[in-house]
């Protein structure tokens, strides 16, 4: 069956790259998600308070939710507030998104689980999605498009989650 969630680990264009190459997921979008408003763009996406996200959709008789949710955790500082790699601001807060209940509450599970393992206060929102707005065409793809472009995970260490 094809599902979706909505991811937001910092800058989306490495999360989107990252992803991309993961064996399940079907297809990605670059967007923001969560703000004020129903409309935003790169521009002004600090201002409407939306976060950097990526749309996954994914096939969950390949890829499960608990494996996306674990290539997640590892690409992200979890306990990073607004900031991840060298992007600060808002939009750059970690979050998991859905318009799913049942998916936002294994999201809470499994980081319940997570949690009980750590020390630090893990600070990834998780939320029912409010809204998504796609981001402009050149943000698509956007380190297909610019391999020397920054980013603030590494594409190349992608460990196995099944």
């Amino acid at each position: 069956m094809i599902k979706e969630i909505y991811i937001a680990g910092g800058c989306f264009w490495g999360v989107e790259a990252y992803f991309k190459e993961i064996k399940g997921v079907l297809d990605t979008e670059v967007g923001y998600a969560n703000g004020r408003t129903e409309e935003t763009n790169y521009q002004k996406v600090a201002l409407t308070d939306h976060a950097e996200t990526v749309h996954l959709k994914y096939d969950d008789a390949i890829l499960s939710l608990e494996n996306i949710l674990e290539y997640f955790y590892y690409i992200i500082d979890p306990f990073s507030v607004n900031k991840q790699g060298n992007d600060k601001g808002r939009q750059y807060r970690t979050g998991i998104y859905s318009k799913d209940n049942n998916d936002l509450e294994k999201t809470r599970e499994f980081l319940k689980m997570k949690q009980d393992k750590e020390s630090k206060k893990i600070k990834v929102e998780v939320e029912e999605l409010k809204n998504f707005i796609k981001a402009e065409k050149n943000h698509q793809d956007y380190l297909d498009k610019n391999p020397d472009g920054y980013c603030h995970i590494s594409l190349i260490d992608r460990p196995e989650f099944y």
